[in-house]
């Protein structure tokens, strides 16, 4: 049993894996809230992924559970090569997302759309190199970003319920509106217009999206594109398990 364990900005996200199967998942507020489940069965492996967290910090707040774990890092192995001129700087998420691309589409040039608090949109190819990518304000952030940076406009956020009935139009009549519209078709044309970019270049791309505003947007996305909103715990386990061969291998990564 391997578990995966994606540290967000605001939460954790858990995924438990037999062999390649996900079998559950499950979402925390804390790493308090998380560790009782895992305490009980402690798995035989675990990799903990965050772009908010140090690895000092994730150690000690899931130090009750008495068992080592992979916290990765710019530093850990991966099953792909990565063409990007800052590996240091690289999200973890962006990493694993693009090897989860990879387990999912091998031998595919993919574009991984992650619609969260920002949007990153990268491009793996089919040699598996991560060729790089794109990072964007995500929904919240731009209508937080139009309320904080100006004096009148005021704070809204999403509908709880997003549908063609209320989808805002391009040309809208109130201040409202305009901003929903402005956040919503804004980032929909941006990644359309990727979609569109990257198809010219790449005529049989894979386009890839997760993340928590993903759901938002798919419908209306340049089709064909797959859904796939457990992205980065696949590429965590798919890590994980590379980790785990080479260690009882004893040979080096290929990547380093």
């Amino acid at each position: 049993m391997n578990v995966v364990i994606d540290w967000g900005n605001t939460r954790l996200k858990a995924g438990w894996f037999e062999g390649n199967r996900l079998i559950r998942t499950a979402r925390y507020e804390t790493a308090e809230t998380l560790i009782p489940d895992l305490i009980g069965q402690v798995p035989d492996q675990i990799i903990v992924s965050s772009t908010s967290q140090s690895a000092s910090f994730i150690r000690a707040g899931l130090s009750l559970l008495g068992a080592d774990f992979l916290v990765l890092d710019a530093q850990t192995p991966v099953p792909i090569q990565k063409a990007y001129h800052t590996p240091h700087t690289l999200g973890p998420d962006r990493v694993a997302a693009a090897v989860g691309a990879t387990v999912l589409f091998p031998g595919r040039d993919c574009l991984v759309l992650d619609v969260g608090t920002c949007l990153t949109a990268d491009l793996v190819d089919h040699r598996s190199v991560f060729q790089g990518g794109l990072i964007s304000p995500g929904v919240r952030m731009r209508f937080r970003a139009m309320h904080e940076q100006t004096a009148r406009l005021p704070l809204i956020g999403l509908p709880p319920v997003m549908s063609d009935a209320n989808w805002p139009d391009v040309t809208a009549k109130n201040t409202q509106q305009a901003l929903l519209s402005g956040v919503l078709n804004g980032l929909l044309l941006e990644m359309n217009g990727l979609i569109e970019h990257y198809r010219r270049v790449h005529p049989e791309l894979v386009v890839l999206t997760c993340g928590g505003d993903a759901p938002t947007f798919e419908s209306r996305l340049n089709s064909p594109i797959f859904a796939a909103s457990e992205l980065v715990l696949i590429g965590l386990n798919r890590i994980l398990t590379y980790n785990v061969k080479n260690l009882h291998a004893d040979t080096p990564d290929v990547n380093a």
